[in-house]
C-alpha cells in the first residue's frame, strides 16, 4: 500500500481568540495538524474546546512575546517537529480589546514587535509560510476626500497618540515581515483585515455587535457609542479566514491584501437590524464615542477579487443572524447569568 501522505502542520498564534478559533476549525477542516498558541490575553478556552480532543490539535499556552522553542514541548512530540518542520505560520497574536485597551498598551507595544520577531525567527528556522493578520489601521483615519484605501497607499498615522501602540504596532509588524521576507527569502503574506465580527466576539469590551446582541436578548436599552453618523464597514468572520487562507496559498508576486466589506453602513442602522432580528422591544441609546473605536476606512478588494476570486459572501442579515443565534445559546456561559 502506498505510505500515507504527510499531514501539513500549522502554527496559529492567537489561535483561542476570535478570528484565530475560525482559522484553526478550517484548517483542522482542511486535513491540517495545527498548534494552537494563545496566552488568553482576549482569547478564551471555550472558543477551541471542540478541539482539544481532537489528536491533529495541540493547544499551547505561551506568551509569544518571550523566546520559546517548539521543540521543547513534550505535548507536540506526536508531532515529530524536529523531523518534519512547520509548513506555515499564522500569527493573529494582538491584544485587540477597546474597552481594556489602556491596560493592554504594553503588551499590544511588544506583541507588535518581541512577539513578531519570535514568530518570524520562528519561521526562519523552520522555513516556513508565514502570515500576518494585520489591520486597517495601517491607513490612518478616514477622511473627505479619501475614504476608499488601495495596497499601494500610503498611510498615515500619529505615532505619539494614546493608541499608537496598536497602530504603530501594526505598521511595524508589517515592516518586520517585509524585512525578514528579504534578508531571509521567507514567503511571506500580510493580510490587512477590516472591522470584522461573527460568533466568538468578547462581550462588554467595546466591540459594539455582540453588545447589542446581548442588550437586545436581554431587552435594554441598545447602546451605540457614537453619534447617528459614525460609519464602518463590516465583514463576516468566515469570510476573512478564508480570505487568509487564499492568500497563504496565493503563488504570485503580490504579498499584501484587504480583505473586508465595501459597503458603508452606519453603525445605528446595524444596531436596529439586530433589535429587528431578536424580535426585542429594545430602544437605542446614543452614548459617548469610545476612546479606541475610530471611523476606519472602507477597502479596496479589487486585487483579492483579481488574484485570489476572494469576496465576501456572508450577507449582513445572515452573519448577525449567526451572531445573534451563538450568543443567543450560549448566554448563560459567555454572561454567567440567565434569563
Amino acid at each position: 500500500m502506498p505510505e500515507e501522505k504527510q499531514k501539513k502542520l500549522a502554527v496559529v498564534t492567537g489561535g483561542a481568540g476570535f478570528i484565530g478559533s475560525f482559522l484553526c476549525a478550517e484548517l483542522l477542516k482542511k486535513n491540517y495538524r495545527v498548534i494552537c498558541i494563545d496566552d488568553f490575553t482576549t482569547g478564551h478556552v471555550r472558543n477551541i474546546d471542540p478541539f482539544l480532543r481532537s489528536v491533529d490539535f495541540q493547544f499551547l499556552k505561551v506568551n509569544i512575546n518571550e523566546r520559546f522553542d517548539l521543540e521543547r514541548f513534550p505535548e507536540l512530540e506526536p508531532f515529530k517537529i524536529q523531523f518534519t518542520g512547520v509548513d506555515e505560520i499564522y500569527h493573529l497574536a494582538v491584544p485587540t480589546s477597546i474597552k481594556n485597551f489602556d491596560t493592554l498598551k504594553k503588551n499590544t507595544l511588544l506583541t507588535s514587535s518581541a512577539g513578531t520577531q519570535n514568530i518570524l525567527e520562528l519561521a526562519v528556522k523552520y522555513n516556513s509560510k508565514v502570515l500576518l493578520a494585520s489591520s486597517s489601521v495601517v491607513y490612518g483615519p478616514r477622511t473627505e476626500d479619501h475614504k476608499i484605501f488601495k495596497e499601494s497607499d500610503i498611510g498615515c498615522v500619529d505615532h505619539l497618540n494614546p493608541r499608537s501602540c496598536y497602530d504603530e504596532g501594526r505598521r511595524f509588524a508589517e515592516t518586520m515581515f517585509y524585512t525578514y521576507g528579504d534578508v531571509h527569502k521567507l514567503d511571506y503574506k500580510i493580510a490587512r483585515i477590516f472591522r470584522t465580527y461573527g460568533p466568538h466576539m468578547p462581550l462588554f469590551d467595546g466591540h459594539q455587535i455582540p453588545d447589542f446582541v446581548l442588550q437586545a436578548l436581554n431587552g435594554e436599552d441598545v447602546v451605540v457609542n457614537g453619534t447617528e453618523e459614525f460609519k464602518t464597514s463590516v465583514v463576516y468572520v468566515t469570510d476573512v479566514v478564508d480570505g487568509m487562507l487564499r492568500l497563504m496559498g496565493y503563488q504570485g508576486e503580490e504579498r499584501v491584501m484587504n480583505f473586508g466589506s465595501d459597503l458603508d453602513l452606519k453603525l445605528v442602522e446595524i444596531a436596529q437590524k439586530v433589535i429587528d432580528l431578536t424580535g426585542s422591544s429594545s430602544k437605542l441609546r446614543f452614548e459617548e464615542q469610545l476612546a479606541f473605536l475610530s471611523e476606519l476606512g472602507l477597502p479596496d478588494i479589487s486585487l483579492a477579487k483579481e488574484k485570489l476570486g476572494w469576496l465576501p459572501v456572508v450577507q449582513l442579515e445572515h452573519g448577525l443572524q449567526k451572531t445573534v443565534e451563538y450568543i443567543r445559546a450560549n448566554k448563560i456561559l459567555l454572561t454567567g447569568e440567565g434569563n
